[in-house]
């Protein structure tokens, strides 16, 4: 036999034994396969996730971190669902609810942080600071005996170094006109206050700025109130500008306050919740005020449910820009581990039946940059840019065309205000140096800040302190090259935000830096005419 011939027939050989033995393979597997049913799958939409998670269980190659898993998977699957549904590990729970509880554990104070050391702006009446002995523009340089002073520590980390258990105890560190003072504070229950400021603008108007729906807002509003009516309030301006809302009982009650008996608040309706309608019952105390809201692309949820109350019951005029379209209801469900989910249950409708929530793709982004493209599209400036869709195209009683799909449309737009805007402007808000000197001024300033009593006596003692020349020798102390042509510009607004922020302060802490704001307020001033 040739060597040709001998190298054919070992190749042949070896091909036929690799065939048969892929062969044996194909069977073998075709065979398993045929063997095996498959796992049976149900109608019920979740039964196949089921499936796969028990067959993970039984049959994965390694071990399974079951709780790491877990909270990986979660938020996936409710961000499939809608933007408002959430799913929040432990601390994530506890602050969201500590939030809207109206009231945290900690040591009661509220602080600045202009040069990377943490600046006491004011003790919370009655709370553990105060009881201890802090006061306003105590420095704090260390907490436990960990530096926190010119370390560029991060804020929310000072936060949660200040925060504990009720009665547990807290060394601070303190630096009081360049001496250094220690105190134990015990920690307690701090309320935190939902209305920012309260207080008359003239003669007959009042003004109320509600920064969130809380366990308190309500009380909080019942307590505001005598005191305006007493100052001769015969109109409000209820503000809900920045207003992410809350709890949906609190924006009844306080509509109710406003609405006459049998008028229809709101009604909600879903999937599982049957259409289930609020009404006012006619007890409420405002019902001859004068009433104007004034609202916010960051007005969301229970603060269109108050805006779209009284738009729709022609009870009150809208001022400012289209709110940001939250139409939903989250209910909270709480788990053993401290975790929990906020669900979305239903939809609400205000009382022409129209729904404001703004259309969104589960999983997308577009609802994340729906603020962004009404800017791009020059919303914030031009009404006629608001969409408006007619089939959503809906009537008061009073004759008042309203919209839904996408936010409450107010009666008054009020373009963002762009008056006094410059590059020194920006600069100057860029590199916040109106916070930080206004602290500078607190130092020197602040005995007369803390014998402050009311607003007039305030204003006499800013109108003291030269704050123009000071701040322009401030800014070149800085570096900064000062263009006068865009300083008399800018000149009104920048002390005007001085003037808050010193104010700020004082004994009368944000009541004194909102009311001073609102002379430079064009949505406030709009309000006013």
């Amino acid at each position: 036999m040739s060597s040709d011939n001998k190298y054919g027939t070992l190749r042949f050989i070896l091909w036929s034994l690799i065939m048969l033995l892929v062969g044996s393979i194909v069977t073998k597997v075709m065979y398993n396969r045929q063997d095996r049913q498959a796992l049976r799958v149900s109608g019920h939409g979740w039964d196949k996730l089921a499936l796969v998670l028990q067959q993970i269980d039984a049959n994965y190659v390694d071990t399974v971190d079951y709780a790491e898993f877990t909270e990986a998977i979660l938020p996936l699957i409710m961000n499939e669902l809608d933007p408002h549904s959430v799913y929040l590990p432990p601390v994530s729970l506890q602050q969201a609810d500590q939030e809207l509880e109206g009231k945290f554990d900690g040591i009661g104070i509220t602080f600045n942080v202009p040069e990377d050391t943490a600046i006491v702006i004011n003790a919370i009446p009655g709370g553990p600071s105060e009881r201890a002995g802090i006061i306003s523009g105590d420095r704090i340089i260390a907490v436990d005996g960990d530096t926190v002073a010119g370390v560029h520590i991060n804020q929310d980390t000072l936060v949660s170094m200040l925060k504990g258990p009720s009665g547990s105890e807290v060394r601070l560190d303190i630096l009081r006109d360049g001496e250094s003072v220690v105190f134990d504070v015990t920690r307690d229950k701090i309320p935190v206050k939902s209305i920012d400021a309260a207080y008359m603008i003239d003669d007959t108007t009042g003004y109320v700025r509600l920064s969130k729906f809380t366990r308190t807002s309500y009380q909080e509003f019942e307590q505001a109130l005598p005191g305006l009516m007493e100052s001769g309030m015969r109109r409000l301006i209820f503000d809900l500008r920045g207003n992410t809302g809350g709890y949906l009982d609190q924006a009844l009650l306080l509509s109710n306050e406003f609405l006459p008996d049998g008028s229809l608040i709101v009604y909600m309706e879903g999937a599982h919740r049957p259409r289930q309608d609020f009404y006012a019952d006619g007890a409420g105390k405002c019902q001859d005020l004068s009433l104007s809201v004034l609202i916010d692309e960051n007005s969301a949820s229970s603060s269109e449910i108050f805006a779209g109350a009284m738009q729709d019951n022609d009870r009150a005029d809208i001022y400012g820009r289209r709110s940001y379209g939250k139409g939903v209801v989250q209910e909270p469900i709480y788990f053993t581990d401290n975790s929990g989910i906020r669900l979305t249950v239903a939809r609400f409708y205000t009382a022409t039946g129209r729904c404001i929530q703004k259309p969104y793709t589960p999983g997308g982004t577009d609802y994340i940059y729906d603020i962004y493209e009404r800017y791009r599209h020059g919303e914030m400036m031009d009404a006629d840019s608001i969409p408006r869709n007619d089939s959503l195209r809906f009537v008061t009683p009073k004759g008042k065309v309203v919209y839904g799909g996408g936010g409450i449309i107010p009666d008054v737009f009020v373009p963002i205000d762009t008056a006094g805007v410059t590059a020194l402007l920006a600069s100057v808000n860029r590199q916040a140096l109106t916070v930080k000197y206004s602290s500078e001024v607190a130092d020197i300033y602040r005995s007369q800040l803390r014998e402050v009593e009311d607003m007039a006596e305030l204003n006499v003692l800013l109108d003291s302190m030269d704050l123009e020349k000071g701040f322009l020798a401030y800014m070149r102390s800085r570096g900064m090259d000062v263009d006068m042509a865009q300083w008399r510009i800018s000149r009104d607004v920048v002390l005007t935000q001085l003037r808050a922020l010193v104010g700020r302060y004082s004994t009368l802490d944000d009541r004194a830096f909102y009311q001073i704001l609102a002379g430079i307020d064009n949505v406030i001033q709009t309000a006013l005419k």
